[in-house]
């Protein structure tokens, strides 16, 4: 695992369009990087090639806080349960806290990130279009972070 470098902007692409078998993610992607949102952006390689990516965004808070949202996440299927998503997953949450992001939230399957400490329940008291999914989880890199009413939002490139 590494941080993406603008020479991998192709290979990323592809892993995430293959990964979610359509192009919206990785112009995502593409968007969100070109906006200057990305706050970490890992890369697993497996001889030579580039089989995984995950991007965490900086998200729209209130002044003097940081909050990241992890979007998206993408192993090449071939390359798949293998452990490749765990370990970037787990790499950018600790790349987070080293950059004292307080929270971190994720639109993404509720049976998948709850591994990683993520719940709707750290969630309940983030105002966002998603609010009440169970789809839509956080968790706290920061003990309280989460803990008063809070609006956050993904930055433009995923509206």
């Amino acid at each position: 695992m590494r941080p993406a470098r603008a020479e991998d902007a192709a290979a990323i692409r592809a892993v995430v369009a293959a990964a979610f078998e359509r192009d919206d993610e990785a112009r995502m992607v593409d968007e969100a990087r070109a906006a200057g949102a990305a706050l970490v952006e890992l890369v697993a390689e497996q001889g030579g090639e580039i089989v995984g990516h995950v991007l965490f965004n900086r998200m729209a808070a209130p002044p003097g806080r940081r909050f990241a949202g992890l979007a998206p996440l993408s192993v090449r299927p071939d390359m798949q349960r293998q452990g490749i998503g765990d370990a970037l997953t787990r790499a950018g949450l600790d790349a987070l806290r080293a950059q004292d992001v307080e929270a971190c939230l994720v639109l993404g399957h509720p049976d998948y990130y709850p591994r990683f400490g993520f719940s709707p329940e750290a969630a309940a008291r983030v105002i966002s279009p998603y609010a009440g999914s169970p789809a839509f989880m956080a968790l706290e890199l920061v003990p309280g972070a989460l803990a008063e009413p809070l609006a956050v939002d993904y930055p433009a490139a995923f509206d």
